[in-house]
Order: structure tokens, then sequence, then C-alpha cells
């Protein structure tokens, strides 16, 4: 399977207003030459970045407003994507989180945790299937991930839960293709610094979290190079083989006391 080759093709970017998102957008256009689908919530923070990257990488940008917790909202933003048969590939990157005691988690913050991290992810992924896994049809998938999906988090329970399933299902549905010119990458960064990690409960954490530059040129290699699956960082990859050697309990426990730690000084 040759590498995916983005200069001059559409790429669809979800939670492109901030954070990795924003920086996989820029590199994609400064770097890759690629025209992009930028999408979230935010239509100011898109506009800016549209008028950005015109001006800097002289690239095409397509803003779609977009809340992906709304079945809605994600159904017409791929519904406008594939509408001219031009796009090439996309990275479904939006998410949300919350760190916290879970019992302190109203219903309502965990359907929307679960409704943007799985829920519209799923159901743009079925889109994208329709789309892509068709004879002739090159491109690529990526879903963005965590760590937190492969060694439960205490304290991020929900969070972890959801990037558990997109684990998974990513892993799995790649498993299923039929069409040999298209690819499912699953991207599962530890930490990355960004608006998400920026709340004083993170900050006995900071030390851990990569720069958002790092991981998102990571991000787009694993992207280009269609890996299976694609942790960022040498010593996140290490850490990530030798944790499967310990018990579970054992580094739930251990994770348990850091976690809770940055949380209780937060909360001084």
């Amino acid at each position: 399977m040759n590498n995916l080759r983005l200069n001059d093709k559409w790429i669809l970017v979800t939670g492109a207003s901030s954070g990795l998102g924003q920086e996989m957008a820029r590199q994609l256009a400064n770097i890759h030459n690629a025209n992009l689908i930028i999408a979230a919530r935010r239509a100011d923070k898109l506009q800016q970045l549209k008028t950005e990257l015109e001006q800097q990488a002289g690239v095409k940008i397509k803003v779609v407003v977009a809340d992906l917790s709304i079945l809605e909202d994600a159904d017409r933003l791929i519904a406008e994507s594939i509408a001219d048969g031009n796009l090439y590939g996309a990275i479904l990157n939006a998410g949300v989180t919350y760190f916290g005691r879970h019992k302190q988690l109203s219903w309502d913050k965990f359907e929307g945790i679960l409704k943007t991290n799985v829920t519209g992810v799923v159901r743009m992924t079925n889109a994208l299937i329709n789309y892509f896994d068709q004879p002739g049809k090159e491109g690529g998938l990526m879903l963005v991930s965590s760590m937190a999906g492969f060694f439960p988090v205490p304290y991020q329970t929900a969070y972890s839960a959801t990037k558990a399933f997109i684990n998974a299902f990513g892993n799995a549905l790649h498993n299923e293709l039929t069409n040999p010119d298209f690819s499912i990458t699953v991207f599962a960064p530890g930490g990355i610094a960004t608006e998400m990690t920026h709340g004083a409960e993170f900050n006995d954490l900071k030390g851990w979290l990569m720069p958002v530059q790092q991981a998102a040129k990571e991000a787009i290699n694993a992207f280009t190079t269609r890996k299976y699956n694609y942790v960022p960082g040498l010593m996140n990859r290490i850490g990530n083989v030798f944790m499967n050697f310990l018990p579970k309990k054992f580094i739930g426990s251990r994770m348990s006391k850091v976690y809770l730690k940055s949380l209780i000084k937060s909360e001084k």
C-alpha cells in the first residue's frame, strides 16, 4: 500500500479550532500543501485559521461550523465534505474530557462526552467507510484516540472509557476493509499541551505533556504512512509496551495516586 500523497488533496480535520486539530491543520497546509475542510463549534476561531492558512500556505480552506455531539451536524459535515467526490482523507480529532471525581460528573456532561467522543465519531466513520471503501478510491481515515484507552485512567474515567471504545472500534474496523487503497489509522497520544490540558487540575501533570507541534508532526506521519495503531513519543511507546507486563490493577492504583494528588492541589 502506497503512502498517502497530500499535495493539493482535500483533507477533513475536525476539532480544528484549537489544540492538536489546529496544529495539524497548520502543518497539513504549510508543510504538505493540502487543501482543508476544517470543522469545529467556534466559527471565529475557524475563520481566523482559514485566513491565516490561505495567506501563508496559499491553499484552499473550507469552514464548516458544527457541534459533532449533534448527529445532524455530524451528518451535515460529512455530506458537505464528500459532495464533490474530492475528499482524500479525514482526521477525526474532535474530543472532550473531564478531569475530576466521576461521581461529580453530571449525566448531561457525561452524555456530552459520549456523544462527542463516540457517537459522533462512529456516525462520521460509518459514512466515510461507505465513501472510501470501494474499488479505486484512494484515501485514509485517522481516528484520534488516546493512551488513556489502553490503560484506564482514574479521575478521567469517562474520557478513558470513550477512548478505549475508539481504539477497539478503529482497529477492528481496519480489518474489515475491502479496498486495499484505503486505510484506517488509530492515533493514540499521551497527554498533549493544549487548551484541553490547560486547567489547574493538570498542573502537576504538565511535565508529562508532549508539545503540540511534535504530536501533530507524528500524527500526520502516522496518517500518511498508514499506521495501524500509533503512539507518539519514544518514551510513550516504551512505556506502552512495558505496562502490558504489569497487572492492570497495579497500574490503575499508581495512576490514581498521581492524578488525585494533582486534582487535590487544584482544589485548594
